[in-house]
């Protein structure tokens, strides 16, 4: 390191890559600060499915987020997303702090909001069911029937 080319650990010694450091943050970095994922291994499989794009681009977990952009996140069940970036952590706090690192547009907050409601009106899947779990009485009805279908088949009708 003596060649007069200094490395990045030299850089943060001398406070020079500290302000530059702040400035500079991975996506799937940010998108486990800011609460999206649970893990970072969520976040890159889902970047890597092409589920989070950013400023209207395909990302990869390496991109670089900066404050002012835009990123679009697909969550499972047809829900997109949209964020503005307005900070830059790589540490996960707690969840006061990471919603304050960015902003939900108004489209998303509204088309989210549409889909709640939808779901909330829609039917009980429960309810969907013919069938459930069979009572005492339908058990000894179907053993019954077992019994029966046994018997018929034993007694060498060909």
């Amino acid at each position: 390191m003596g060649r007069g080319r200094s490395g990045p650990r030299e850089a943060t010694q001398h406070g020079l890559g500290a302000a530059a450091d702040a400035l500079r943050c991975r996506l799937d970095k940010w998108l486990w600060a800011a609460r999206f994922f649970k893990t970072r291994a969520l976040a890159m499989e889902a970047i890597d499915r092409n589920r989070v794009w950013v400023s209207g681009l395909p990302a990869k977990p390496s991109r670089e987020v900066h404050p002012g952009d835009e990123v679009e996140i697909r969550e499972p069940g047809g829900l997109t997303r949209t964020v503005q970036v307005l900070g830059l952590s790589t540490v996960r706090g707690p969840a006061p702090v990471a919603q304050q690192l960015y902003a939900e547009t108004e489209a998303s907050r509204s088309a989210r909001e549409a889909a709640l409601q939808l779901r909330r009106l829609g039917v009980e899947p429960a309810l969907s069911q013919v069938a459930g779990r069979p009572t005492k009485r339908d058990r000894r009805d179907l053993s019954d029937w077992d019994r029966w279908s046994a018997r018929w088949d034993d007694s060498g009708h060909s």
